[in-house]
């Protein structure tokens, strides 16, 4: 008879989900020897709505919650006690008995643009170029600085992505950079951008574990590997994110960093999807006022983009 998990963790079945999955189980082992043990946690695939469905941008079916629903029922019905998931895939509201408990430590937020022609940056790419993204964030921030760029969908992991661009589908295509590090594969061939061209999603880069409310034992483990530093920018990053009623048919994009002093710096940038209109503000504050600072953030960008 099979020893009973300590542990049912919940994943989507991607290859990227699957090593962020196997990252977040062996943090949990370094912090809490009997998790160590052989069998201790069980890694459970989960497909998800937005797995399924590959030839639709997520905006015409639902949004980035088609990302996490099964999972989040799984966790809800007991099925599962954790669900590791990617934190800018994740709504700004979560069902009700569900709650973040605990953030990984970020990995580089930046993104990478992939070129037919390897190592081509944004102002390289020829006139008319076809952008492959299904991110409304990207497309209208490289049509804000490249307005004859020709933007079409392109969704799947980062393989297909890839091929997409060898087989010449499209003539570029952006993906981030925290996942080609976590996958192995770095931005060889492409080009890293700077913030400066391309603001990341809000928790780019950041993982984090949704837990029931309620569950003192679970959230005791998770305690241990809470990354302060990455979960006070993620706090304030989804603050801007819900004062903005943010979804996948708005692009916003934000970074929050602390710096050598502990101070709490926040940039973020609201956009029209053809990228015609860009807005920016930036905010820096305590590390303790987090929420209020993205918040705060978000108003001022609802202000400038004349919205009630």
């Amino acid at each position: 008879m099979a020893p009973i998990p300590l542990l049912r963790l919940g994943t989507r079945g991607s290859p990227l989900a699957l090593v962020q999955a196997n990252l977040a189980r062996d943090t949990l082992a370094k912090a809490h020897a009997e998790l160590a043990a052989p069998d201790a946690v069980e890694i459970r695939v989960i497909r998800t709505t937005g797995d399924k469905v590959q030839d639709r941008a997520l905006a015409e079916i639902g949004g980035k919650g088609l990302f996490t629903k099964e999972i989040e029922e799984a966790l809800l019905a007991g099925e599962i006690d954790i669900a590791v998931h990617s934190a800018k895939d994740m709504p700004t509201a979560l069902p009700e008995g569900l709650h973040l408990s605990a953030i990984l430590e970020r990995e580089d937020p930046r993104d990478v643009l992939f070129a037919r022609e390897a190592g081509a940056g944004i102002d390289a790419l020829p006139r008319g170029a076809r952008l492959g993204t299904a991110s409304l964030r990207r497309a209208a921030q490289l049509l804000n600085r490249r307005p004859d760029l020709v933007v079409g969908p392109l969704r799947g992991n980062v393989e297909t992505r890839l091929r997409k661009l060898a087989e010449g589908q499209v003539d570029a295509t952006v993906l981030a950079l925290a996942g080609l590090k976590r996958l192995g594969r770095g931005p060889a061939g492409g080009v890293v951008l700077s913030l400066d061209e391309m603001l990341p999603a809000p928790a780019q880069g950041a993982i984090c574990i949704e837990a029931r409310l309620n569950d003192p034992r679970v959230d005791a483990l998770l305690a241990a590997i809470d990354h302060r530093a990455t979960a006070i920018a993620v706090t304030a990053e989804r603050a801007l994110l819900a004062a903005l009623d943010g979804s996948c048919r708005t692009p916003i994009a934000a970074l929050a960093e602390i710096d050598a002093t502990g101070a709490l710096h926040l940039r973020a940038l609201l956009a029209t999807p053809d990228g015609a209109r860009l807005w920016r503000t930036e905010r820096t504050g305590a590390a303790g006022d987090a929420a209020r600072i993205g918040t705060e953030a978000g108003a001022e960008l609802r202000r400038q983009a004349g919205r009630p």
